[in-house]
């Protein structure tokens, strides 16, 4: 193990340091790996374990005993213990869980029923609940008792006597009252809960709505079944933002910098396909103006300027559009307001961005036609953009289809062939007072 890795070692409670460590596994030889994990602690591997990517993970997972990994989960969280399991084979996940106590094994059976990305999925059962009932005084045993236990303090969660929730209370608001209050004096009863069916994008985007620090998730007759605390939501947002950058881009969110070569072929070439396809498309439409191009040379060198603006600027709208679907702030009804908005936007910048470019090409051509015509291809394939990149999107998620991973490619086949058909379609217009 070299130098600046040793140097990792020390102080291995420190969590900072251990939060750093997890980061740089990748880095680690499987020696290295052994090393490591006889130096920590169970608790300060558990932390490690929590911070570590998937492939990291399976890694230390394949060097520990059946043992030592239930002692390691023992100073994890349930839905942190239910993530790693997820990514076992279903072997070793059996064989330990079959190692787990009742109480553990059971909740852990119910979370890995719920899907990845769904409430249930990322939810913890780590949490304080308590009954309307209960005084003051008794709350603050019951807190002391359970706190070791539990992911979160600072909220607890009130039930009826039905176990059905009915509101949160504030550690604060309890350590500030007589003893003798009833929790039920202290109970907010307005309070935001989510199904354990609901998408992890859906109670990400409600938690930032409402700034929430915690959602409970609940059953259908109301029963709390779990808690999303504010860092599973940040991990939420971070993941999916990532995805949606990645799928604007065509990549695969599975891809990562340390995909073999085979799985990043996998990824990508399916969507390099589709846009050979959208190439042809406009291949075929300047193989249409053929004739026109060959009289007229220079028209070969500067379509691509139309074509290219138009592409840049449809990308700027699609990408705002993208995002506030993604945080549920736009919806097919806001299409006609964004249309009228968007037409403007493109007119505007053709018109600005058409004149430099034609007067730039009309003087390295010496021909105002040429320019003429380039200033109104321009400022028409910009509008177009601007306008597809409103609805394409909108319409994508209307159909159910994600918005992120397909807009960009209907996109560039309409600024390509609507760009291409407009700018040679003048051209062959004016051909007269070109040649």
């Amino acid at each position: 193990m070299n130098s600046e890795k040793l140097l990792n070692l020390n102080d291995l409670d420190d969590e900072v340091k251990l939060i750093d460590i997890a980061n740089q596994l990748s880095d680690y030889d499987e020696e290295e790996l052994k090393q490591l994990c006889a130096a920590l602690t169970d608790e300060s591997l558990a932390m490690v374990l929590v911070q570590a990517d998937e492939d990291d993970q399976k890694r230390v997972i394949s060097l520990l005993t059946n043992k030592r990994i239930i002692k390691v989960f023992s100073y994890m969280q349930t839905d942190d213990i239910v993530d790693i399991l997820g990514i076992l084979k279903v072997g070793k996940t059996k064989e330990l869980m079959n190692l787990m106590n009742e109480n553990d094994k059971k909740v852990v059976k119910e979370l890995l029923g719920y899907k990845d990305d769904s409430a249930g999925g990322i939810m913890t059962t780590e949490y304080i609940a308590m009954r309307e009932t209960l005084t003051v005084k008794d709350a603050l045993a019951k807190i002391k008792a359970i706190s070791p236990k539990t992911e979160l303090l600072d909220t607890i969660f009130i039930t009826d006597q039905n176990k059905k929730l009915i509101g949160t209370c504030e550690l604060r608001d309890i350590l500030s009252s007589e003893l003798d209050v009833s929790l039920e004096e202290l109970t907010n009863k307005n309070f935001v809960s989510v199904p354990p069916e609901m998408d992890q994008e859906e109670v990400a985007r409600i938690a930032s709505k409402y700034d929430l620090n915690v959602i409970p998730v609940v059953n259908k007759k109301n029963g709390l079944i779990g808690i999303i605390t504010i860092d599973d939501i940040v991990d939420v947002i971070v993941e999916e933002q990532t995805e949606d950058a990645l799928q604007i881009g065509g990549v695969d969110k599975e891809e990562t910098i340390d995909s073999t070569v085979g799985e990043s072929v996998r990824f990508r070439l399916p969507w390099l396909l589709v846009n050979l396809i959208t190439a042809f498309l406009a291949s075929f439409t300047v193989k249409a103006f053929e004739s026109t191009i060959a009289q007229v040379v220079a028209l070969s060198s500067i379509m691509s300027i139309v074509t290219g603006m138009g592409g840049n600027a449809g990308t700027q709208t699609v990408s705002i559009i993208v995002r506030n679907i993604a945080m549920g702030t736009v919806e097919l009804k806001d299409g006609l307001k964004l249309l009228k908005k968007e037409f403007l936007t493109g007119l505007i910048n053709g018109i600005f961005i058409g004149l430099i470019t034609g007067v730039i090409i009309a003087l390295v051509y010496k021909n105002a036609y040429l320019g003429l015509i380039i200033f109104l291809a321009m400022i028409g394939n910009l509008v177009i953009a601007n306008v597809c990149g409103v609805l394409i999107p909108l319409i994508l998620k209307k159909l159910k289809l994600d918005p992120a991973i397909s807009s960009t490619v209907f996109l560039t086949t309409a600024t390509d062939v609507l760009g291409f058909f407009i700018f040679l379609s003048l051209a062959k217009i004016f051909l007269p007072h070109l040649i």
